[in-house]
């Protein structure tokens, strides 16, 4: 792995224990510049995890609660009225952070969900008619639950898009949950592990770096070929989007980077193409399970460059 990463994937691994694939996942979203929807059932680790990132890179970091009665503005800021100067202020909502956690974002209303579709895509929010541009790097971290939830509003298909990666991190298995009880013995031992581990500034040097890891012309045609596949799939009612080939492209160099290579492999692509397609994909049958069967069979009937 490359070293000026690795004490980040370290770290985050000590918060998140026995996970290390979903949190290899993440690092590779945050050096693509791509948002991460987390999905999965309470008390998984999610938010913990999403803590944990801000803290390890030494980033601004602010949370919102999603709630039926939140607004749009509670999450973007507005102008506010001050009777003391008779005069409108300008305040910027917690948008405006590096990291930011939108926990449980579909109990909010999809109207407040829709406030932050100009942010994840644009890196900017309009307030009262001008553009702010967002710090960088900026980076949503949205929690989900699943949608068998009570009270949980389905995220659009729009929003859905524009998260790089939906990440599932799943139940702990036995050894793992019990380091978890050793380690909580205490009250909330996780606290003395949140600090920075690498700067801001290293982040974006490696951003740059992924940018300008080589791709043959033969694995850009591969990653088409994939995204093409699985609008033609006989199961599927709605393909991947063209926003899925260059999130294909980025987080494959994310991984080759990681692993210390210069140049990207056609299992770098495999290998991040589940949680990248997954939730771009409408499939016609309703059970579960059935768009994880789409993406692999796109995998295996796809021919591989050599």
């Amino acid at each position: 792995m490359d070293q000026t990463i690795a004490p980040l994937v370290s770290f985050l691994e000590t918060v998140l224990l026995g996970k290390p694939q979903a949190v290899r996942l993440l690092v590779q979203a945050l050096l693509a510049d791509g948002h991460v929807l987390l999905e999965d059932v309470p008390g998984t680790g999610k938010t913990t995890l999403a803590r944990a990132l801000a803290a390890g890179i030494g980033a601004d970091f602010r949370r919102i609660q999603f709630t039926p009665d939140l607004l749009p503005t509670d999450v973007t800021g507005g102008a506010i009225f001050r009777p003391t100067t008779g005069e409108f202020e300008l305040r910027k909502g917690p948008v405006f952070a590096n990291v930011l956690l939108a926990d449980e974002i579909n109990r909010a209303s999809p109207r407040t969900q829709s406030a932050l579709l100009e942010a994840m895509e644009e890196r900017q929010v309009t307030l009262e008619g001008d553009p702010f541009p967002l710090p960088d790097p900026f980076l949503v971290l949205a929690t989900q639950n699943p949608i068998e939830f009570h009270g949980v509003h389905p995220l659009p298909e729009a929003q859905m898009d524009r998260f790089l990666i939906r990440l599932e991190i799943g139940y702990p298995d036995e050894e793992t949950e019990r380091q978890i009880l050793a380690g909580h013995r205490s009250l909330r031992p996780t606290d003395a592990k949140m600090a920075a581990v690498t700067t801001l500034s290293e982040v974006l040097a490696s951003r740059q770096k992924v940018r300008a890891l080589h791709m043959d012309r033969a694995i850009e045609g591969y990653i088409v070929a994939l995204v093409r596949a699985t609008r033609a799939h006989p199961s599927v009612r709605l393909g991947a989007s063209p926003r899925a080939v260059l999130a294909l492209g980025s987080l494959a160099q994310a991984a080759a980077w990681m692993e210390g290579r210069d140049h990207v492999r056609p299992e770098d692509v495999q290998d991040v193409a589940r949680p990248v397609l997954g939730h771009r994909i409408l499939a016609r049958e309703a059970s579960s399970g059935a768009v994880n069967r789409i993406v692999e069979d796109v995998l295996r009937t796809v021919a591989v460059p050599a």
